[in-house]
């Protein structure tokens, strides 16, 4: 039976006003930076696969990364390390790796749109906070995608120098197998030591 496709999610919030989609990558792992990206879309764009990113399997995804690069009216991503996770705290650490990415944004937005429920004001552009908002907003689940398949690289490039810690499987999240490594072979400098590790 074939899987049925996807309503396709509104653009955005507001129309007519290059409003950017923001959306973080990795907040919940152990290992690695948190990355965030900030996507502007055509008005009017949609696609019944841009959704949000965990809801898609990694070839979905990848494939979704290219139809936003090649469609994005601009779009960036940013990065936090895990030495700024652990200084700001991963809260303050994904909303930097966001304004981050939105100095990337080759076109200056007019308005912001995050997931989530916290942001803290970017200059004087005016955002609003959506809760659950990539499975509500296209440019939000755009943010989602490619923040997410940008982290992933980076763990499973990571994962070629430290592969006792599966990295190319878990992406760093604190799985079982995950934990097991770190207790057995200790932790690396690409791990958050303020997070509980094992």
């Amino acid at each position: 039976m074939a899987r049925r496709e996807p309503t396709p999610l509104p653009c955005c919030i507001t129309p007519g006003i290059f409003e950017a989609g923001c959306d973080e990558a990795g907040r919940g792992c152990l290992a690695g930076p948190v990355v965030a990206a900030a996507v502007i879309l055509p008005d009017g764009f949609t696609h019944p696969w841009l959704i949000d990113s965990k809801k898609l399997s990694e070839q979905r995804r990848e494939q979704m990364r290219e139809v936003v690069l090649a469609n994005a009216v601009a779009c960036a991503v940013g990065i936090c390390s895990p030495a700024e996770i652990d200084e700001i705290n991963i809260l303050n650490a994904s909303i930097l790796a966001m304004h981050r990415a939105l100095d990337g944004l080759t076109v200056r937005p007019g308005a912001i749109a995050v997931d989530g429920n916290r942001f803290k004001a970017y200059g004087n552009i005016p955002h609003t906070t959506v809760v659950k908002g990539d499975a509500r907003y296209a440019h939000i689940a755009a943010a989602s995608i490619l923040a997410k398949t940008t982290r992933d690289r980076i763990m499973t490039e990571l994962d070629s120098e430290f592969p006792v810690y599966g990295w190319a499987v878990n992406k760093g999240y604190p799985t079982a197998a995950h934990r097991a490594a770190i207790a057995e072979a200790g932790p690396c400098g690409h791990h958050r030591r303020s997070f509980r590790l094992f």
